[in-house]
């Protein structure tokens, strides 16, 4: 455990911490002057909570890797059919792309169960979109970490899908901002771009449950979840939660999954509501449910 936790000083998220802290402080000193009406502004208390909540995910994604290494490594040593070198260009576009289309899959797991959505929330809730709201994730990151299998059972060494899924969440950062519009068309075409995910964070019908990719835009357009920016959206969860306490921003949802398990009156209610989708309800208590997250408890749009 100590030798992970010494090999993630050299994770690439680590190295950027003096640059992520930079750009943060350099966008609330453009927002604090902006003259754009149609930006949503800034709280320094919502900038706090989501900093403190994303250093708190650093240290159990540390814990989280050193649990999934465990798994993987002998995967990679033991099952894999062959080891693909780290030096053949072929391995880096098989890690690339793997690393991009799992995230996709994730991403959309998460908005499709709830016992993942729990943890997802977290990172839309904020009600503000920019820098700081990157940093805002989950500490339940079992899940995350358990999708990587695919790569090592293909040969590619667990230590660098990790190293790509870092410079994945980086790439995210610059995603998450008002100050830039809309990018050149190639650009829109084929990369994940500010715009892209300001619709993924919005609470407007036509925004939920779209753009959930990670760097490559295309599988989104491909498995028919792609949605253009059609005006600056409204973000947060669609029943907000009005606390800074991060703790509480972490569990609320498990605390309101858990009491609709207990007034379940069926083993089928009970397990859908642990992996149905988030807002699902038995139809005798809903005659017209639509699964989904626009019509649960706590449901968002990331």
């Amino acid at each position: 455990m100590f030798d992970q936790i010494v090999e993630r000083l050299h994770d690439p998220a680590v190295y950027s911490i003096p640059a992520v802290a930079l750009l943060i402080a350099i966008e609330l000193v453009a927002i604090r002057f902006s003259d754009d009406e149609e930006l949503t502004g800034y709280d320094l208390k919502d900038h706090a909570a989501s900093i403190t909540t994303g250093l708190g995910a650093l240290g159990w994604s540390t814990l989280m890797r050193a649990v999934a290494l465990g798994l993987y490594v002998p995967v990679y040593e033991y099952v894999a059919p062959w080891h693909l070198s780290p030096s053949f260009w072929g391995t880096w576009v098989v890690l690339f792309f793997g690393v991009d289309f799992l995230l996709y899959w994730n991403h959309r797991a998460s908005h499709a169960v709830r016992l993942i959505w729990a943890g997802h929330q977290v990172h839309h809730s904020s009600r503000y979109f920019n820098l700081s709201t990157a940093l805002r994730r989950k500490w339940a990151q079992w899940f995350e970490k358990m999708i990587w299998l695919p790569l090592p059972l293909l040969g590619v060494h667990p230590a660098l899908v990790f190293a790509t899924q870092s410079v994945h969440l980086l790439y995210g950062l610059f995603a998450h901002t008002e100050k830039i519009g809309k990018l050149p068309r190639p650009i829109e075409f084929l990369l994940v771009t500010p715009s892209h995910h300001r619709v993924h964070h919005g609470i407007e019908p036509e925004y939920l449950d779209k753009n959930f990719s990670s760097i490559l835009i295309i599988w989104d357009r491909m498995f028919g979840t792609f949605q253009p920016e059609l005006g600056r959206p409204t973000y947060g969860l669609t029943k907000q939660i009005d606390t800074y306490n991060i703790w509480k921003i972490q569990v609320h949802e498990f605390a309101n999954m858990i009491r609709d398990v207990r007034q379940a009156r069926t083993w089928r209610h009970r397990l859908g509501y642990v992996f149905g989708p988030p807002g699902w309800r038995p139809s005798e208590t809903r005659p017209n449910a639509v699964a989904g997250s626009a019509s649960g408890t706590a449901t968002a749009a990331d």
